[in-house]
């Protein structure tokens, strides 16, 4: 059994979170957004400032760096929290519903830097109601109605398999 210490240490050493509404916090910059979570982990100031600026340029922010919240687009922010939920160099990162408050490109744009992170050998785990993310980025689809899991659909087998289970499962799925 984990203490809330430990879990508090594990919550801040691998796993990133990155949520539907950003949570970024107003009175914040972009770049003392994601210097937050480092500052928990007693990282030095010097060292969180490189970082930060390393992974706003990471995602494309590099210009907006000193900007508050209230000065960004909805994917600015988005990538601001990605770029937060990096910052300890997490092991797993969890996205809950990560292109839920997003136009359709700007969502892409997003899940882009995600699939460039699974690459790089983060495991993502993603929440979310849109098939269409799970049959172009999952490789296991965990499938929950009503709060109980009803199936597991592997990519193992390739997009057709999981666009064929996911036509069963969703009404109406081309």
């Amino acid at each position: 059994t984990f203490s809330e210490s430990d879990l508090a240490q594990l919550r801040g050493q691998k796993i990133g979170f990155i949520f539907q509404s950003f949570n970024l916090i107003s009175n914040l910059t972009a770049k003392e957004n994601v210097m937050l979570p480092m500052t928990f982990q007693n990282i030095p100031l010097e060292d969180r400032e490189i970082k930060a600026e390393e992974l706003l340029t990471l995602v494309d922010l590099g210009n907006r760096m000193d900007h508050y919240p209230n000065e960004l687009s909805g994917g600015q922010k988005q990538r601001v929290a990605i770029a937060r939920s990096l910052a300890n160099d997490p092991e797993v990162i969890l996205a809950d519903e990560p292109t839920g408050n997003l136009d359709t490109k700007t969502g892409d744009i997003v899940m882009h830097f995600l699939d460039k992170l699974h690459k790089q050998g983060k495991t993502i785990i993603m929440i979310t109601h849109e098939p269409e993310l799970a049959e172009h980025h999952a490789e296991v689809v965990y499938w929950l109605r009503d709060g109980k899991l009803e199936r597991i659909i592997k990519k193992k087998f390739g997009k057709k398999h999981v666009d064929g289970e996911l036509k069963k499962l969703v009404p109406g799925w081309k």
